[in-house]
C-alpha cells in the first residue's frame, strides 16, 4: 500500500506543483508495479467510457421507454412492435437516436475544448471522484427518469464523466511508461464491448432496462477504486518518467534551425507558427473526422432504421445486437495498437465512408 498511498498522496496536488519524490521500490517489485499500472489504466479505460457506450447501447430503449404501474421500465417483447408513424416502412422513435448521441458527445466536446484553459489547475483526485459521481449519477437518473427530457439528462452526466475522465487519466500517463496508452486504448475498447454485450445479455435474460443500469452500479465504484488503491506512486515505479515527460513535452513542434532553448527558459508561438504545425496536423485530422462522421452517421443514424420484422428480434433487441457487434469491432481495434500500426489513414476514412454507403443503399 506503500505505492497507492504515494500515489494518492502525487495526484492531490495540481499538475503544476512538485512534491518530494518517494524511495525506489526494490528491483524485485519493479515488475509487479508495472502490471498493478497496466491493469489499472486497463480498468480506468474501461470503466470510464462504461457508462457513456451504455447510453449509445440504450438509445432506444431511453426514447421508446415507457412506464408500468410497478414503475418499471417496459421493453416491448413482442418480434413486431407496433411502427409510430405507420406510414413509413421503418418503425422509427418520434425522437431520433442521434439525440442521444448529441447528449452524450457535447458535453465532453465542451470539455475537451475548455480543458487546455486552467483544468490542469485542478487536483488529480477531485476530477475522479466528480468523473465516478457523474457516471453513478447518470445510472440513477436514466433508470427512474418518467421522461425522455430526463433521460437526456442522464446522458449528458455520463458524457461529463467520460470526457473529464478522458482529460484527466490521459494526462495522467504523462508519469507513467508509456506502455500504459496502450493498455487505457484496450480498456477504452474493452467499455465498448463489454458494456454493449452486458446490456445486450441482462436484458435478454429478462431485466427490465431499469434494472439493467442499476446493476452496472458498480462501474463508478471501480473506477474510483482503480485509481486510488492500485495505481502505484509514478516515482517509485519510474523515477525518471516525470522528467522525460517534461523533457518531451519541451520538444520543438517545429523544426528549425535555430539553437535549442534551456530548459528553464520559455517561449511561446506565434500565431503563423501555430497555423503552420495546425496545417501539418491536417493530415491526421481530416482522415480522423470522416472516420467518425461516418461511424455515428452508421451507429446512430441508420441502425435504428435497419428493423426486418420477420426475426424472433423485436426492434429494440436487434439494435442491441447491432451496438454490441459495432463495439465488438472497436475493442478489437483499440486492442491492435501494438499488433499493428497504419500509416495510411486516408485509407482507413475511405472503407468507413463506403461502408456508409453499403449500409444506406441497402435499406
Amino acid at each position: 500500500m506503500g505505492g497507492c498511498a504515494g500515489s494518492r498522496r502525487r495526484f492531490s496536488d495540481s499538475e503544476g506543483e512538485e512534491t518530494v519524490p518517494e524511495p525506489r521500490l526494490p528491483l524485485l517489485d519493479h515488475q509487479g508495479a508495472h502490471w498493478k499500472n497496466a491493469v489499472g489504466f486497463w480498468l480506468l479505460g474501461l470503466c470510464n467510457n462504461f457508462s457513456y457506450v451504455v447510453m449509445l447501447s440504450a438509445a432506444h430503449d431511453i426514447l421508446s421507454h415507457k412506464r408500468t404501474s410497478g414503475n418499471q421500465s417496459h421493453v416491448d417483447p413482442g418480434p413486431t412492435p407496433i411502427p409510430h408513424n405507420s406510414s413509413s416502412r421503418f418503425d422509427c422513435n418520434s425522437v431520433s437516436t442521434a439525440a442521444v448521441l448529441l447528449a452524450d458527445i457535447l458535453p465532453t466536446l465542451v470539455i475537451k475544448l475548455l480543458a487546455p484553459l486552467g483544468l490542469h489547475l485542478l487536483p488529480y483526485s477531485p476530477r475522479v471522484l466528480v468523473s465516478g459521481i457523474c457516471a453513478a449519477g447518470s445510472f440513477v437518473l436514466v433508470a427512474f427518469s418518467h421522461s425522455v427530457g430526463t433521460s437526456l439528462c442522464g446522458v449528458v452526466f455520463a458524457s461529463i464523466s467520460s470526457g473529464l475522465g478522458e482529460v484527466t487519466f490521459l494526462s495522467l500517463t504523462a508519469f507513467y511508461p508509456r506502455a500504459v496508452i496502450s493498455w487505457w486504448s484496450s480498456g477504452t475498447g474493452g467499455a465498448g464491448l463489454l458494456g454493449a454485450l452486458s446490456y445486450l445479455g441482462l436484458t435478454q435474460a429478462g431485466l427490465s432496462p431499469q434494472q439493467t443500469l442499476l446493476s452496472m452500479l458498480g462501474i463508478p465504484a471501480l473506477l474510483l477504486a482503480s485509481y486510488f488503491l492500485l495505481l502505484t506512486s509514478p516515482e517509485a515505479q519510474d523515477p525518471g518518467g516525470e522528467e522525460e515527460a517534461e523533457s518531451a513535452a519541451r520538444q520543438p513542434l517545429i523544426r528549425t534551425e535555430a539553437p535549442e532553448s534551456k530548459p528553464g527558459s520559455s517561449s511561446s508561438l506565434s500565431l503563423r507558427e501555430r497555423w503552420t504545425v495546425f496545417k501539418g496536423l491536417l493530415w491526421y485530422i481530416v482522415p480522423l473526422v470522416v472516420v467518425y462522421f461516418a461511424e455515428y452517421f452508421i451507429n446512430q443514424g441508420l441502425f435504428e432504421l435497419l428493423f426486418f420484422r420477420n426475426t424472433s428480434l423485436s426492434h429494440a433487441q436487434q439494435y442491441r445486437w447491432y451496438q454490441m457487434l459495432y463495439q465488438a469491432g472497436v475493442f478489437a481495434s483499440r486492442s491492435s495498437l501494438r499488433c499493428c500500426r497504419i500509416r495510411f489513414t486516408w485509407a482507413l476514412a475511405l472503407l468507413q465512408m463506403e461502408s456508409r454507403s453499403v449500409a444506406q443503399a441497402g435499406m
